[in-house]
């Protein structure tokens, strides 16, 4: 299949073409149904003479060309409009009858706030691309998009989304008129997966009812499923925990599928070089090192213990805490022994044969360096943070 993407420099055409590629290469197996021979990447500088080959030999387009925010308002219809007809025009000429798919947006419905030169333009794209399909019998897939976010989208131009991951991670200042406000986002993940859907025939259609997306098998709009509404003051909320997290080390909840997560991943790729690495505190003593490495507000910590040749370290007990060691490298004994008990388990344990073993609540335990040379690393996990007003940490021998 060879496909012509346009816009392929903005942000949703980066993440598309991104993805196409994973797939052209080998690299993606998930979409097996799909494959793509040549990709026709096209935007503002683009020859003409290759997107006259697009035209005549795509077998898919999606055009997600446009203007967001022209200079003059009169280039929204000359960009929006204008090149899709430029486009459709172009398909003709060959009579490349191959689906085209238009990204539009949730202004083009041109009520209320929406009301705009910006979706009016988008409204008469649309609409252009009706009357194509009627005219040729080609499938068009029109989407309305919402606010959009992800890696890669351009901070102070189209996103508050982005220009708050942008700005928070840079310590650099936001506006927020009203944190009351509630905004529909899609991912762009969940975006490009629709669009290869798309792909395969395997569209989302919908319906409008006002500015509200009706998913509806036999709908004239297209839109991917899984949106998320929150308000200016999440987001933002959000974004300074995230920003937090190398001081406290702890991880906000983010389930699989959450916003949470997704604007995590998110404000990741906007951190600046001197914030992608962060220093750890080190509890250093002659016996070695305890390092925590990261908590999470339901499950927990881990953290790193180094112990020097010959050490013994440990010996205490818990009530209710329970942990893994997890030795990653040098050689090493671990005891246990329930309180009250003469009975002592013990577990020989090699970074050669990585285990984990249970540290049991009720039990004392501790973790010898059997080596007299190399040092012992441990990964440990404790099922809950360490919280010094109750550390459930009881000194006993083994």
């Amino acid at each position: 299949m060879k496909i012509l993407v346009t816009g392929a420099g903005g942000f949703v055409g980066k993440n598309l073409v991104a993805a196409l590629e994973n797939i052209r290469d080998g690299k993606d197996k998930t979409h097996p149904e799909i494959t793509v021979d040549e990709i026709f990447e096209y935007d503002i500088d683009t020859p003409k003479e290759v997107f006259d080959v697009a035209c005549r030999e795509a077998n898919f387009v999606f055009n997600l060309a446009g203007v967001n925010r022209p200079k003059d308002p009169e280039e929204f219809m000359k960009g929006n409009f204008g090149f899709a007809s430029e486009l459709l025009s172009g398909l003709e000429k060959y009579r490349n009858q191959c689906p085209v798919m238009i990204s539009s947006s949730i202004q083009a419905t041109c009520i209320g706030r929406y009301d705009s030169d910006y979706g009016r333009s988008k409204k008469a794209g649309e609409e252009l691309l009706f009357s194509y399909a009627e005219r040729t019998g080609a499938k068009v897939l029109v989407y309305r998009f919402p606010n959009l976010f992800g890696k890669w989208c351009r901070p102070n131009y189209n996103s508050a989304v982005a220009t708050f991951c942008n700005n928070i991670a840079n310590d650099l200042p936001i506006t927020v008129s009203d944190p009351a406000v509630e905004l529909e986002l899609l991912y762009i993940d969940d975006l490009v997966d629709e669009m290869l859907l798309a792909l395969e025939g395997r569209e989302h259609r919908c319906t409008f009812d006002g500015i509200k997306t009706v998913l509806k098998e036999d709908g004239e709009y297209c839109a991917a499923p899984v949106t998320h509404k929150v308000t200016l003051g999440e987001i933002v909320e959000l974004l300074e925990r995230f920003k937090s997290q190398p001081a406290t080390l702890t991880v906000p909840e983010i389930p699989a599928g959450s916003f949470a997560k997704k604007l995590y991943s998110t404000y990741l790729s906007y951190l600046p070089k001197e914030k992608v690495s962060f220093p750890l505190k080190m509890n250093v003593d002659a016996r070695g090192s305890f390092t925590e490495l990261l908590r999470s507000e339901k499950c927990g910590q881990v953290s790193v213990n180094i112990s020097k040749p010959g050490i013994t370290k440990g010996q205490h007990w818990h009530n209710t805490k329970w942990e893994f060691f997890i030795v990653v490298s040098g050689k090493g004994l671990i005891e246990m022994r329930k309180v009250g008990s003469d009975e002592v388990l013990r577990f020989e344990v090699s970074g050669e044969k990585i285990e984990a073993v249970h540290m049991l609540p009720g039990y004392t335990h501790n973790i010898i360096n059997l080596s007299d040379t190399e040092d012992l690393v441990t990964v440990m996990w404790a099922n809950e943070s360490f919280d010094p007003a109750h550390p459930d940490t009881f000194f006993l021998p083994v």
